[in-house]
């Protein structure tokens, strides 16, 4: 079998495992996520924010709708808005991109109505930093120094402002949680946060906190195709070293046990 059909054949399995996964998440199959201790902070953040009387930052990156990391940032904002609301701990989100200001928006809203407490619900809390990243960066460090949050919740794609934002929110005492895909920012969040979730752990998080069906099936479907895959590898190197070793054997001494050229 030639190489491109191979291609098209693990493709297929992979594809139709991750559906096959999704439709079974949403007739209620629980599939096993380990847990991250990112994740554990992010609760016992909003716990403390609590006890302080202090509001919460959430930032959903800088990407638009159409890219994964800012869907799966949002996605923990409706988890985060609804634990905030019903422990009664203001909750600042600034964003970047105007696509996002209508579903960020509703995602709060709904947060207090679904706890009947709509009428708390204030809109200046959902801030338009600006369309220019150092602009942006400006507008959160204003919004970190007035307020003095207790807790930052970075879940997202960022870029240079990364360390500009988590080193000030540092300064202020805030427990600070940040979740990226970009490689290049992640040193950046280590050097000043709590805790940081590295690559595809945002997604896990994600579909871990929210349980959505889709996630969480497209998680497990994708984790049975990098177990397939690195199959693949092993197998494939074994192979081609037995090969090379049986085209080529060594010639070895048997009383000094000396490998000779």
């Amino acid at each position: 079998m030639d190489a491109p059909w191979a291609q098209r054949i693990l493709a297929v399995l992979i594809c139709g495992t991750i559906l096959s996964r999704i439709l079974r998440a949403k007739k209620g199959r629980e599939f096993f996520i380990r847990r991250i201790p990112g994740v554990d902070a992010v609760e016992e953040s909003i716990g403390r924010a609590t006890e302080m009387g202090k509001p919460i930052l959430f930032l959903p990156g800088i990407l638009g709708l159409d890219q994964m990391p800012t869907i799966a940032g949002l996605s923990v904002l409706k988890w985060v808005a609804d634990r905030t609301v019903k422990m009664m701990v203001r909750l600042i989100v600034v964003f970047f991109e105007p696509s996002t200001a209508s579903i960020i928006t509703e995602i709060v809203r709904d947060a207090y109505r679904g706890a009947s407490r709509e009428e708390a619900f204030d809109e200046r809390d959902i801030i338009f930093g600006s369309t220019r990243e150092d602009a942006f960066a400006s507008a959160i460090i204003g919004v970190v120094q007035r307020e003095k949050i207790a807790a930052g919740f970075y879940f997202g794609s960022f870029g240079y402002e990364s360390l500009l934002i988590s080193e000030n929110g540092f300064r202020v005492g805030a427990i600070q949680v940040a979740a990226t895909t970009d490689v290049i920012q992640i040193p950046f969040f280590l050097c000043a946060c709590d805790y940081v979730l590295i690559g595809e752990e945002l997604y896990a998080a994600s579909a871990y906190l929210t349980r959505e069906p889709v996630q969480v099936g497209s998680l497990s479907g994708q984790d049975f195709g990098k177990f397939v895959l690195l199959l693949i590898i092993i197998i494939g190197s074994i192979a081609a070293t037995i090969a090379a070793l049986s085209a080529h054997p060594p010639n070895i001494n048997p009383i000094e046990g000396i490998l000779l050229k």
